[in-house]
C-alpha cells in the first residue's frame, strides 16, 4: 500500500481544504487540477510557490490519509516516501518543483496538495498551494458503479448520472469529475449529505442521495459540457480515492445551431416570396392604370373625328337641294 498513517479526521480536513482553500496561510494557489489516467501510466504534478528568504522547503502531500510523498528543501536535499522511491522522480527549477510518478496504481488515486514551509518568528509555518485530484482507473476492480456508459443529448436537454457503491463498502464522500476535455470538479457530496456544486454547473445541477447511491441531474447542457464524467468515492477506512474505470461519456448534439440555420433560411425564403408578391401586385396595378388611360385617350379622339366628318357631310347634303331648286 501507498500510505503509512491513518487520521480519523481526514474526511473533515478534506472538506475544509477543498471547499475553503487558503485557510492554512496567506500565500495560496487556489486552483485545482484533475489528472485522469489508466493504471501503468505516468503523471506529473508541478508545485509552483512564490520564493521567500525564510523558505525551508516544499512538500507534496496527500489529503486522504495524509502522508508526505516528497519533500525538497531549499538546499535541494530531498526525502521521498520509501514505498514510492523507485517510481518517483523530481526536478526543481527556481520556485517550481515538478514531481513525476511512474507506473501509477489504483492506490495512487488521491488528492495531492502542494505546500511550502517557511520559518517565521522561530516557528515553521505551512502555506498551502495548488491541489491536484489524481484519478487512476483500474482495469479490473469496480468498487464504484456508474451508469449510464454513454449519453448523446441535444443542447438544452438534461441527463441523469447514477453513482453507487457495492454493498460491502461505505463512503465518506463522493465526487463527480470531468476528466478529459476540460478537467474540473462538478459536485462533491459528503457522507452527511452536505454538498458543494462547483462553478461549471452552478444553478444547473440537482442531486438526491439515498443510502450508497447518488442520482445526479445535469440541466441545460451546452456544447462545452461534452466530456467523460467519472464518479470518485472516498471510502471509509480506505487510503485512496476509488473511481469508476469507465465513467459516463457525454456528447452534446449541436442541433440548436442547425435549427437556427434552417429557421433563418425559412425566414429569408418567406421574405423573398412576400417581396416578389408585392412587386407583382405593383406591376399589375400599374399595368391596369396605364391600359385604362390608353383607352380613355384613344376612344374620344376616334369619336370626335367620326362625328366631325358626319356633321360636315350632313350639312353638304342639306345645302345641295336648295341650290338646285333655285
Amino acid at each position: 500500500m501507498l500510505w503509512i498513517s491513518c487520521f480519523p479526521t481526514a474526511s473533515l480536513f478534506l472538506l475544509l481544504l477543498v471547499c475553503f482553500p487558503g485557510q492554512n496561510g496567506g500565500e495560496n494557489d487556489q486552483s485545482t487540477d484533475i489528472i485522469s489516467v489508466w493504471e501503468g501510466d505516468s503523471i506529473s504534478i508541478t508545485c509552483s510557490m512564490k520564493g521567500s528568504e525564510n523558505e525551508v522547503g516544499t512538500y507534496l502531500t496527500t489529503i486522504i490519509q495524509p502522508v508526505n510523498v516528497i519533500y525538497v528543501s531549499k538546499q535541494n536535499t530531498s526525502y521521498i516516501l520509501p514505498a514510492l522511491a523507485n517510481r518517483t522522480k523530481y526536478s526543481k527549477d527556481g520556485r517550481n518543483l515538478r514531481v513525476t510518478l511512474h507506473n501509477v496504481q489504483e492506490s495512487d488515486s488521491n488528492i495531492y496538495l502542494c505546500a511550502k514551509f517557511i520559518k517565521s518568528k522561530g516557528h515553521h509555518k505551512k502555506l498551502s498551494g495548488k491541489t491536484t485530484i489524481v484519478v487512476v482507473k483500474a482495469k479490473t476492480s469496480e468498487v464504484v458503479e456508474q451508469s449510464p456508459l454513454y449519453v448523446n443529448p441535444q443542447q438544452g436537454q438534461s441527463i441523469n448520472i447514477t453513482c453507487a457503491l457495492k454493498s460491502s463498502h461505505e463512503d465518506e464522500g463522493f465526487y463527480l469529475l470531468k476528466t478529459q476535455m476540460q478537467p474540473e470538479r462538478v459536485l462533491y457530496v459528503s457522507r452527511q449529505n452536505s454538498s458543494t456544486i462547483f462553478p461549471a454547473f452552478a444553478n444547473r445541477l440537482e442531486y438526491s442521495k439515498e443510502g450508497k447511491k447518488i442520482l445526479i441531474t445535469l440541466h441545460n447542457l451546452q456544447k462545452n459540457d461534452s466530456d467523460i464524467y467519472v464518479c470518485a468515492g472516498m471510502l471509509k477506512n480506505s487510503t485512496f480515492l476509488s473511481v469508476n474505470r469507465s465513467g459516463t461519456m457525454v456528447l452534446i448534439k449541436e442541433v440548436e445551431q442547425t435549427h437556427c440555420t434552417n429557421k433563418s433560411w425559412g425566414i429569408y425564403g418567406l421574405i423573398i416570396v412576400v417581396v416578389l408578391l408585392f412587386f407583382a401586385l405593383i406591376c399589375c396595378t400599374l399595368y391596369r392604370v396605364d391600359m385604362k388611360k390608353y383607352f380613355q385617350k384613344r376612344k374620344p379622339n376616334a369619336v370626335y373625328e367620326d362625328m366631325s366628318y358626319s356633321s360636315r357631310r350632313n350639312t353638304l347634303i342639306r345645302s345641295n337641294p336648295y341650290v338646285t331648286d333655285n
